[in-house]
């Protein structure tokens, strides 16, 4: 597949890359920071993403060495994070992550809602790399087994397939769903391989929190951030409180494929070109209060889904049933009772992570229920 170069390949309206002028590594922007892009409303902007898997610490703080070790020549090894390496040092109390922004969007003021609708994702990479890290994921002190962390390589099935906007592996919200799976050996060194599908998405979007200190880019928030949700690949809708005035609304943590849970730590981490269109829900919406009192919503095709967020997995659940109850009490005019009944007949509460200190739960609540 052809490799997404900066500024090379499709690109839709603005186009904002991730040089490392225009990135954060580690921390997210805060009300102080300047913008890297100003838009309107309404316009599409292109986005480039870089994932941190390749580039961090414990992988060399080398990606053409780190990808070369398992077979990808240096042109097939993205020139922005090799420039990141070479010009940016992370400090080791931050987190992991490469953020692309802040982007402005014009008239967006406190009060009001951003609503980021995911218009496209193309992969840039035909790889990946899921790690598991000592005193991080689902199971730390049981794995990784041995001494050293562990990053396991993963790659695209089917590299041959041509890329673009119309036939390639994942498609607009206008073409339907992707059609691209990858895979991982069975065992070290095995040549048996497991296929999974993939599902495109961004693990953090987000908006700037008021003030000048800048959020760690690890735990999810009212602000958004790294709320790993894998409901928000292409067609879908992550709306946020906007805080500050312009929003200034950031994306990264690329991601190829994640299960609920993201138990390991990280799952198929892989950079992205994400084309994405901000929009403005004013602070008189109805639906705007709900949003700056429960935090981040997604909405598909098929689902609305309020989310609950807490240090405490309990506790984030609790947060999430109680912002379903209301999203139905306000949306659909059911009162508490008969809400909280409908959730537990027919609701799922799935577990968006819990590997970013703050875990999260989130309701998918079906919109063909309500006719």
């Amino acid at each position: 597949m052809t490799i997404l170069q900066p500024g090379e390949g499709p690109i839709r309206g603005s186009y904002l890359p991730a040089d490392p002028a225009r990135v954060f590594w580690g921390r997210l922007p805060s009300g102080a920071d300047a913008p890297v892009l100003e838009v309107d409303p309404d316009t599409e902007v292109t986005i480039d993403t870089v994932s941190h898997e390749g580039v961090l610490d414990d992988q060399g703080s080398d990606p053409t060495a780190f990808f070369a070790r398992h077979g990808v020549a240096a042109e097939g090894v993205l020139r922005d994070a090799v420039e990141l390496t070479a010009t940016r040092t992370r400090d080791p109390e931050d987190g992991p992550h490469v953020v692309t922004g802040p982007v402005f969007v014009r008239d967006a003021r406190p009060g009001d809602l951003l609503a980021i609708d995911v218009v496209e994702l193309l992969p840039r990479v035909p790889y990946g790399v899921i790690s598991n890290r000592h005193g991080r994921g689902a199971l730390p002190g049981e794995f990784p087994r041995g001494p050293a962390n562990v990053s396991i390589f993963a790659r695209l099935d089917g590299e041959g397939e041509g890329l673009s906007a119309r036939n390639g592996p994942f498609a607009t919200a206008e073409e339907g769903h992707f059609r691209q799976t990858a895979s991982i050996p069975r065992r070290e060194g095995a040549e048996e391989r497991v296929h999974f599908p993939m599902a495109p998405f961004l693990g953090i979007m987000g908006v700037a929190v008021p003030g000048d200190a800048r959020p760690h880019s690890v735990p999810p928030g009212r602000h958004g951030g790294n709320i790993d949700i894998n409901l928000l690949t292409v067609g879908s809708t992550l709306y946020l409180p906007v805080l500050v005035p312009g929003a200034l609304a950031y994306v990264g943590d690329p991601h190829f494929a994640q299960g609920d849970g993201e138990v390991a730590l990280t799952a198929m981490e892989a950079s992205l070109r994400a084309t994405l269109r901000f929009r403005i829900v004013p602070a008189d919406d109805p639906f705007a209060p709900f949003v700056h009192e429960h935090g981040p919503v997604v909405e598909t095709a098929e689902y609305w889904v309020p989310t609950g967020m807490d240090e405490d997995l309990r506790e984030a659940m609790k947060k999430a049933v109680r912002a379903a109850i209301r999203f139905l009490v306000g949306g659909y005019d059911m009162d508490e009772e008969h809400a909280y009944a409908y959730l537990s007949a027919a609701t799922d509460f799935d577990i968006s992570q819990v590997v970013d200190r703050v875990t999260g739960v989130h309701a998918r609540i079906r919109k063909a229920d309500f006719g």
